[in-house]
């Protein structure tokens, strides 16, 4: 009887373990089966992100492009044979209480085909990616130059006048050109072989435009070449790659692609001269608020400050030093910065949701008239910005607790708290809304 007992209860504990065994690996492939599941699901969502290496709007792209196609169809065989391999191993072999099977310790004919087949394969792939990362280097057919320059949290661009007196290859339709100063949309035209040339000013950044070409580490102290180009005029967008402060999250970049004659209309734009706006409007009074307040760090060029300082003119030109007031020594221009779309780092779309959407979704024919008419009144995304003037370091990380940072001698870290009042506001916006 206590034998019987006995073997009874072993029994039942064999088969508590088995139930126990297979729960657990039918809990497995469920999780597996979920997972799989939402990484279709995710990938279905990104078809149509902006942000999409699937979707290559340019050369370098396209080379990328036709590069992972190859490289995440072989992976996925492979992804497939082992989970397959795993799925049978799992249901076949598992414990059911008989002998340990034979092992293969030792076999040397099956050790060298495991690792001759993943040879091959990286071998298969290795030969046309180093191909293709040697063709995304070369910059010898580029026709513009345009330097870049990261900075916690913003990009800065800066078009470079060439010897024959031309930016990107095209002239001025009136006066002498002169160099472009931007932030947070660099501007390209269509069919044009753009050179970036990257550095940064703190910390390492990295640029990445997926649609346009892959990414581009910006090294303080060196600088780096990406090669920009796209024959379909629209915007593209990208953001920092590489981990670099509070706010990496909200440094973000797009490209505008313009058709040659937009390209043309963008460049008269930014080379026009300053005109303050009429005398006894709001966007008059927001002129001396600008002046008084943002010009310390921000410029606008050809503004003038109408009190004078020497005895040969009633005006002079309102110079900006943030190397005296920021640490990082810079700050974005704001010359036409309503043409822009976006502001701070372009974490903030300047124009309301509809109005975005009409400009982005807008075909290459019809894009170039709706960016170049800037940021009206109406499509102005007012919260957002107003958000930005009360109190920028709340809207987007600067700085954390001071004593845990090097010393700065006073100066600040990103846009500072600046306690501007309502009127304050409503002036700034006044006048900004004329910078386009």
């Amino acid at each position: 009887m206590s034998h019987s007992h006995e073997d009874h209860e072993r029994t039942m504990s064999t088969d508590v373990r088995t139930t126990r065994r297979l729960s657990s690996v039918r809990s497995s492939l469920t999780t597996a089966g979920l997972a799989v599941t939402a990484m279709i699901g995710l990938s279905a969502c990104a078809s149509n992100a902006p942000q999409d290496t699937w979707q290559p709007a340019g050369e370098n792209a396209q080379k990328i492009h036709d590069l992972q196609w190859p490289v995440f169809t072989v992976a996925g065989i492979v992804g497939v044979i082992v989970l397959v391999f795993i799925g049978v191993i799992v249901f076949r072999f598992r414990d059911k209480g008989q002998a340990i099977p034979e092992q293969t310790h030792g076999k040397a004919w099956l050790e060298y085909l495991f690792i001759a087949i993943p040879a091959v394969i990286l071998a298969a792939i290795a030969i046309p990616t180093v191909g293709v990362v040697l063709a995304l280097a070369e910059t010898d057919d580029t026709e513009c130059i345009i330097n870049v320059t990261g900075q916690q949290w913003w990009w800065e661009y800066d078009y470079e006048v060439e010897p024959d007196g031309s930016i990107c290859g095209f002239a001025p339709s009136a006066g002498e050109a002169s160099p472009i100063i931007t932030s947070g949309q660099v501007v390209i035209p269509a069919g044009t072989n753009v050179l970036l040339r990257g550095t940064s000013r703190d910390v390492i950044h990295s640029y990445w435009i997926p649609r346009l070409n892959g990414k581009r580490d910006m090294v303080p102290g060196r600088v780096h070449y990406l090669r920009l180009q796209s024959d379909t005029p629209g915007i593209y967008a990208g953001q920092c790659t590489e981990f670099c402060g509070l706010s990496h999250a909200n440094m973000r970049m797009e490209t505008v692609v313009l058709a040659p004659a937009d390209f043309q209309r963008w460049l008269d734009n930014e080379l026009e001269p300053y005109k303050s706006p009429a005398e006894g409007t709001l966007a008059k009074e927001g002129e001396a608020t600008y002046i008084t307040q943002c010009a310390r760090c921000h410029q606008v060029n050809g503004l003038v400050d109408d009190k004078g300082t020497d005895d040969t003119s009633d005006d002079t030109v309102v110079v900006s030093y943030p190397d005296q007031f920021v640490f990082s020594g810079a700050a974005p221009n704001l010359t036409n910065l309503m043409g822009r779309n976006t502001f701070a780092g372009a974490s903030w779309d300047l124009l309301t949701p509809e109005c975005r959407e009409d400009v982005w979704e807008a075909s290459p024919e019809e894009f170039g008239e709706k960016y170049l008419a800037g940021v009206t009144e109406d499509c102005l995304n007012d919260i957002d910005l107003r958000e930005w003037l009360r109190n920028a370091p709340a809207k987007k990380p600067m700085y954390a607790d001071a004593e845990l940072l090097e010393p700065t001698d006073g100066k600040t870290r990103g846009m500072p708290y600046l306690a501007l009042s309502e009127d304050q506001i409503d002036q700034l916006i006044a006048y900004l809304l004329e910078r386009k």
